[in-house]
């Protein structure tokens, strides 16, 4: 869930720079559109969610972003370097293509005069290449369209050569080119991942309750006594946060504070995790008559290490326990604070953990 949050951010961010021109020629922003009519003399690095080429680039463009396209008026001088997403060539290629990501589609109108060379998932030729063609792809589909001036070769589970196509050299497959690049690394145990992360989450637990104690039980209650509104309110703070994030990372000022927003929202979802899993713990132990706080997150944490082994019932109930801790130490927090602000007896209320608040009107 850290992770995976933290990668959600981060994606945001840089699909909301906006775009801007150097000396150097590189470009960022959510789309970054070379126009019909407009020319870049030289090289191009573009870094965006998607890249349009309508005009022409003179020199090589690099590009790393979700979707690539160099449209049938767009032309690009140089060779071609794609890290995408998807990646769609409809218009001329004045030297040779390198290209990985999840998609590759050579359209009929599109031209490569040099070599192409790269691997997707899957792979489409159905205009010209004046050199050879190495690719590695899931599924490789040749055009009857397809022009090929030099060698095919090919790795992929699925291959169709459409009658028609015309490749000058040899097709010939080639297993090999799968184990290009570096060695595999190891594949580690799932058990020694869950083993870790619940020895990471019982020291960060044990730190919690030691240095805030009643804090700690007055989360718990909390989460207790109004599960459905804790789980409510940490939902809400899911989906708010992120978005104010990414408001904020608009302007080139609110950057940082986004950076830095992001890194705390993190941490307070790891510790809103851990406080979910001791408040099942607390709620278990209270069904057995027993109040060890101790033992209360010992227990809830293993239960939610196991129980996250299930397929999709696991991550569930994970959910869950984010949720239910989440929602608790925000409000939680939030009492702590007006409590501060009002008057010494209200803060001794919040300090007890205990429900029922003083007016104050």
């Amino acid at each position: 869930m850290r992770a995976k949050t933290t990668l959600i951010v981060v994606v945001l961010l840089l699909a909301t720079f906006p775009a801007t021109a150097t000396a150097e020629q590189t470009r960022t922003g959510g789309i970054v559109v070379i126009e019909r009519g407009e020319t870049v003399n030289g090289d191009l690095t573009a870094t965006a969610g998607s890249v349009v080429v309508r005009g022409t680039i003179n020199g090589d463009l690099t590009a790393f972003a979700g979707n690539v396209l160099v449209a049938r008026t767009g032309t690009v001088g140089g060779n071609v370097s794609a890290l995408a997403g998807n990646v769609r060539i409809e218009g001329a290629i004045g030297g040779n293509v390198e290209t990985g990501g999840g998609n590759f589609v050579l359209a009929r109108t599109g031209t490569i005069r040099g070599m192409l060379e790269g691997g997707a998932g899957y792979s489409l030729l159905a205009g010209t290449v004046g050199g050879d063609v190495q690719i590695t792809s899931e599924t490789l589909e040749v055009a009857g369209t397809a022009s090929i001036g030099g060698n095919l070769v090919y790795d992929a589970e699925t291959f169709e050569r459409v009658p028609g196509a015309s490749i000058e050299g040899t097709v010939r497959q080639d297993e090999s080119m799968a184990n290009v690049g570096p060695a595999p690394v190891p594949r580690v145990p799932n058990w020694i991942g869950t083993l870790y992360g619940f020895f990471v989450n019982l020291l960060l637990g044990a730190v919690l309750l030691a240095v805030f104690p009643t804090f700690s039980d007055g989360v718990a209650e909390r989460a207790r006594s109004t599960p459905l509104l804790s789980a409510g309110v940490g939902l809400l703070l899911l989906i708010l946060v992120p978005i104010v994030l990414v408001v904020f990372a608009i302007t080139i000022i609110g950057i940082p504070i986004s950076i830095l927003g992001a890194f705390l929202f993190v941490i307070l979802l790891w510790v809103g995790t851990v406080y979910g899993s001791f408040t099942l713990g607390v709620w278990l132990l209270s069904l057995a008559d027993e109040a060890n706080r101790w033992l209360a997150l010992l227990v809830g944490l293993l239960v939610v290490a196991l129980v996250n082994q299930i397929p999709i019932l696991g991550g569930l109930i994970q959910f869950v326990v984010l949720l239910l801790g989440l929602g608790a130490l925000a409000m939680a927090v939030r009492a702590r604070y007006r409590g501060r602000r009002i008057t010494p007896e209200y803060a001794e209320t919040v300090e007890t953990g205990a429900d029922d608040e003083p007016s104050t009107t």
